[in-house]
């Protein structure tokens, strides 16, 4: 209790507390972006093999979770000991290689943790102790595996956007962010407006501009700020991923007909509305000449 006390009355330290619970999640987040493509990847191949009733391979059988088994380096099996996995601490010491073969760690593992911390001490310092800073750190570090594996295998696992979907949906029910029916309009407007892009798009071009994941992004975004706040999401959102998949096809030469991920940008702009959302919505009208 006299902490509890501690952290409503001393600001600072309820931010640093919070970085510090940053690092640790953002460990953790690092092993869900590695597994959870992997697993859902053996449960497809599982599906697969009993609807072809083939017999599934041995490495299919061993159990294999966001627990099971320990983490292991992917080059030599050494496993990960208690010192090893100190978020950052471990990764410096141990100069970005694996103490037993000497093989090189992906610097995205401390980027990872450092990223958390700075996401979950910002949502401190600017919710202050109290529930809505509990929800929004789960819906911070929602977006951060999110994020990460649209990136890396153009994915929106449903294990993490639907349960997060639902939270915001129960939230709105003790008003923590906004009322059950902005929330539930959010939703279903959030889920039908790209549902429809992707129509239209795919009427015009016979091309699927985007993934049904991404609908489910933004639907949970609308259950969370409510509908108010979609059109500010979608339009940063649209814009951040524009400038960068121009800037990608003009310094890199990326191949435009490659797909670019939008769930980063619907992840970071959802983020910035539910911090800062009444004032990036209140600009926007002011220079689009529609408030005062």
């Amino acid at each position: 209790m006299a902490l509890v006390d501690l952290l409503q009355s001393n600001h600072a330290l309820l931010v640093a507390v919070t970085a510090t619970l940053g690092l640790i999640v953002g460990s953790f987040l690092n092993v869900v972006i590695h597994r959870l493509p992997m697993i859902m990847e053996r449960q497809w191949r599982s599906q697969c093999n009993d609807l072809l009733e083939i017999e599934a391979s041995s490495d299919n059988k061993e159990a294999y979770s966001l627990i099971r088994p320990r983490s292991h380096c992917p080059a030599c099996g050494h496993r990960i000991t208690a010192f090893e996995n100190i978020p950052v601490f471990s990764y410096l010491a141990l100069r970005g290689r694996c103490s037993e073969c000497g093989s090189r760690i992906s610097p995205r593992y401390p980027l990872i943790e450092i990223l958390t911390a700075i996401l979950s001490a910002v949502v401190a310092w600017h919710f202050g102790f109290g529930w809505p800073l509990a929800a929004a750190l789960l819906f911070t570090w929602s977006m951060v595996p999110l994020s990460v594996i649209d990136i890396e295998h153009q994915l929106l696992p449903d294990a993490i956007t639907l349960p997060i979907l639902w939270a915001g949906l129960v939230l709105s029910l003790f008003g923590v962010f906004v009322d059950s029916t902005a929330s539930i309009i959010g939703a279903v407007a959030g889920y039908l407006s790209l549902w429809a892009v992707y129509q239209v798009f795919r009427l015009f071009t016979g091309k699927e501009g985007m993934g049904f994941g991404d609908f489910k992004l933004l639907a949970l975004c609308g259950a969370w700020m409510g509908w108010q706040a979609l059109p500010a999401i979608i339009v940063l959102s649209s814009l951040v991923g524009a400038v960068v998949g121009i800037g990608l096809i003009l310094v890199r030469g990326r191949d435009r007909n490659l797909p670019i991920p939008f769930g980063p940008y619907l992840a970071a702009a959802g983020w910035l509305a539910l911090l800062w959302g009444d004032q990036i919505t209140h600009t926007y009208l002011r220079y689009a000449g529609l408030g005062g």
